[in-house]
């Protein structure tokens, strides 16, 4: 069977978008070299209840960017060029057997193409669109059961209205954010609505924390299957609220390295566990 890996991506994606903020001057852009990692033992059901699988592994390096196109339009690529998930092996817990034996699929993962169009860019407000494209590039059944994926094997459109605002409180300078959007998917998945907030400060010179909170709600308007038997995420009409933080340090004006960490708050058919992040990033101003 086939299941959705969009709610992975989604955790992924997550906190490389922290760095979006506006849109890029001409010939300006960001870049990120990163890897994700996350690992599970257990998963929300249907009905948002907690429940044990066995424990599943999934690791991406990944590489995102941002090109600006005009002062206006921004483009946008995230690349999972390496992705690997697998399963330990299960033994008995009375004779201690092998029952099943671990198994892993390495691939490339689902990239991800966009553009941003800053709709108004004021000094101290910008409104701007941003349309995603949801490229079907990974792996949708891979393993012995097909529940090894590194994509989900649909094409999606993902619309979403982003506003935002700088701050500052006496020394200290940061950003608010706030957006709403709509995906459009494919293969018999559920539609999705999104929304979230986030903020970000300068703590000290060259040092950035930023913290999201996003909530997905499936239209429950796709006929696919909803779960399979690992009850994972790999799922239709999956739905969560996430909280994620993201620590950056500029090494240079140009140069920095940053760390992420994101959970799933509460969810349904998606893992309840938390994903770890860490990445080199070029932001040329």
């Amino acid at each position: 069977m086939k299941h959705s890996y969009f709610a992975l991506l989604v955790m992924c994606f997550l906190s490389t978008l922290m760095q979006s903020q506006w849109s890029r001057e001409e010939g300006k852009g960001y870049y990120k070299l990163s890897t994700w990692y996350l690992e599970a033992n257990q998963h929300y059901t249907d009905t948002g209840e907690i429940d044990p699988n066995a424990t599943r592994i999934q690791f991406n390096v990944n590489f995102y960017g941002e090109y600006g196109i005009s002062n206006n339009l921004t483009a946008i690529a995230y690349v999972p060029f390496f992705s690997r998930t697998l399963q330990n092996d299960i033994f008995s817990a009375t004779t201690q057997e092998l029952i099943i034996p671990g198994e892993a699929v390495n691939g490339i993962g689902d990239i991800d193409l966009g553009l941003q169009y800053g709709l108004l860019q004021k000094e101290n407000f910008v409104l701007a669109a941003v349309l995603i494209a949801g490229l079907p590039t990974g792996n949708d059944s891979g393993g012995s059961d097909g529940s090894y994926q590194t994509g989900d094997g649909e094409f999606n459109q993902y619309i979403r209205i982003t506003a935002g605002m700088p701050f500052q409180l006496g020394s200290l300078q940061g950003y608010g954010k706030g957006f709403f959007g709509f995906n459009n998917r494919t293969q018999d998945f559920s539609d999705e609505l999104r929304g979230g907030v986030e903020f970000g400060s300068n703590l000290f010179k060259g040092f950035w924390l930023a913290s999201r909170l996003e909530l997905v709600e499936s239209l429950q308007n796709g006929s696919r299957n909803a779960q399979n038997t690992q009850g994972s995420i790999f799922a239709n009409n999956v739905e969560f609220l996430s909280l994620g933080f993201q620590a950056s340090y500029y090494l240079t004006n140009k140069i920095g390295l940053s760390v992420d960490f994101a959970t799933a708050l509460s969810g349904k058919i998606i893992y309840a566990a938390p994903s770890f992040s860490a990445g080199v990033f070029l932001d040329v101003k």
